[in-house]
């Protein structure tokens, strides 16, 4: 904190976060600078942090939740899933650069399950994990903290005010209530991307960032918070149509050289259509417009010992069911896309055509 002082730079936040030097507007300003609007006042915006595994949904997700301006993001964190550790780090690092987030600190947490060995959708993501995306890779490294210490200690400097979103699998999150049990109570809300209250897609029963680690899983839904599932029921209906598809087109180059050449290789299991679901957008979405999906309560335990149902997340609808999430059973597709597209037309980079994306 000193050293940042006598540099002339601004001091650390209560998320641990140093915001910009005054002098360099943040990527809202800018657009709304040049837009000939006024910026949005940061009051009324979510602080999230975002715990996920890039891929390519996880990638849109991204860049959505540094465009909207009902977000606030104080920080992601990778875990592997989708690929490797190594390349959702990576990946994270040059989507975050790419959209203008590279002030957002990235934090590297756990290279594999708790108990089981790593498995990955490589045949999904391509690779790389971005499909045919291929980004300037970022100029600057993750954090040197471990993923786990980064929420915990984000968390704990502000109870209460700092939603959670994981849109990968759990393990990080696990690890984290793990090592400090109130974490669920600092949230102000946990969200996921993961599970399903019917048909899996990685398995009949179950969906991939359940399956990828069950015990996790199993973990973090009995740790006494609500957690808020945006699973399969709701996503796979939020698909990148040939009309939406069109629409990115004229997104300058975040529609050519992130959307679109990531979605033409997203090999969904559950698409033939070539309009990919985008399903961790899904859980970005439903904090920055709430009004674009519905809940009903319900008991979801976490299926970690069957042979053909490891992953699935059991759900129970019953009144007497002692509830322990808010599970999305309906989605206005239509106003989701108007959400989403209306957010990236606020990046600089949807309205730019020519400009050096290799620097921060």
């Amino acid at each position: 904190m000193e050293r940042a002082a006598a540099s002339g730079l601004p001091q650390a936040n209560v998320y641990g976060v140093r915001p910009r030097d005054p002098r360099c507007r943040s990527v809202r300003s800018v657009w709304f600078q040049c837009s000939g609007g006024e910026e949005q006042d940061s009051a009324m915006s979510t602080t999230i942090i975002l715990d996920c595994d890039p891929g390519i949904d996880d990638a849109l997700a991204i860049a959505f939740a540094a465009a909207s301006p009902e977000i606030e993001l104080a920080g992601i964190t990778t875990v592997a899933g989708n690929v490797g550790l190594a390349k959702t780090t990576a990946n994270a690092l040059a989507v975050a650069s790419f959209v203008g987030a590279a002030d957002v600190p990235v934090t590297a947490g756990c290279a594999a399950p708790l108990l089981r060995p790593a498995l990955d959708a490589g045949h999904v993501h391509g690779d790389s994990g971005l499909g045919g995306a291929v980004l300037p890779p970022s100029a600057r490294l993750a954090g040197e903290e471990h993923a786990t210490d980064f929420i915990i200690d984000t968390l704990a400097a502000a109870p209460g005010e700092i939603t959670l979103v994981a849109t990968g699998p759990l393990t990080n999150i696990a690890l984290a209530l793990r090592r400090q049990p109130r974490l669920a109570d600092w949230v102000r809300d946990f969200v996921i991307m993961g599970g399903s209250a019917s048909r899996g897609n990685v398995t009949p029963a179950a969906e991939f960032n359940i399956w990828a680690d069950p015990e996790a899983a199993a973990i973090v839904f009995s740790a006494g918070w609500t957690v808020r599932m945006t699973g399969l029921d709701v996503t796979l209906l939020a698909r990148a149509t040939a009309a939406v598809q069109r629409r990115m087109r004229v997104l300058g180059l975040l529609g050519s050289r992130l959307l679109l050449p990531a979605l033409a290789q997203y090999r969904d299991s559950a698409d033939t259509t070539g309009e990919p679901p985008v399903h961790d957008v899904c859980a970005i979405v439903s904090i920055a417009d709430p009004a674009v999906f519905s809940y009903t309560s319900a008991l979801v335990q976490v299926e970690t010992h069957g042979a053909l149902t490891a992953g699935m997340t059991v759900t129970d609808f019953g009144a007497t069911a002692g509830h322990n999430a808010r599970v999305a059973t309906g989605i206005d597709a239509g106003r989701f896309w108007e959400t989403v597209l209306g957010a990236y037309q606020r990046l600089p980079v949807a309205r730019d055509t020519a400009r050096d994306t290799a620097r921060d």
